[in-house]
């Protein structure tokens, strides 16, 4: 009977000491996941910021050139304008005057 007690006993240590084992790895491997989650966690808030800056970059520079596109289109604009002006102000005046005449 002692031996079957012993026994017992010697399974139920071999048990234990199989279950503290299995905590140990379960704890270290949480700790791993933990560890790569927010490794994972920073690589994508680096590459996130990253995109943002060439989105932010890329419109700027499609933003500078609407612009200038914009600026090159009433500079020409004006040009026409002034040039309409200076071969008709004369008849211009004149339309207005015989307007003003008539009333």
């Amino acid at each position: 009977m002692d031996k079957v007690i012993k026994k017992i006993s010697e399974i139920e240590a071999t048990a234990s000491s199989v279950m503290e084992d299995a905590n140990e790895r379960k704890k270290a491997f949480a700790k791993e996941m933990e560890e790569k989650t927010a490794e994972f966690d920073r690589n994508l808030d680096a590459q996130t910021e990253e995109k943002i800056h060439e989105l932010q970059h890329q419109m700027e520079i499609e933003m500078n050139s609407k612009l200038s596109k914009q600026k090159s289109d009433a500079d020409a604009l004006l040009a026409r304008m002034q040039t309409n002006y200076d071969n008709h102000h004369r008849t211009y005046v004149r339309k207005l005057f015989e307007q003003l005449v008539k009333e």
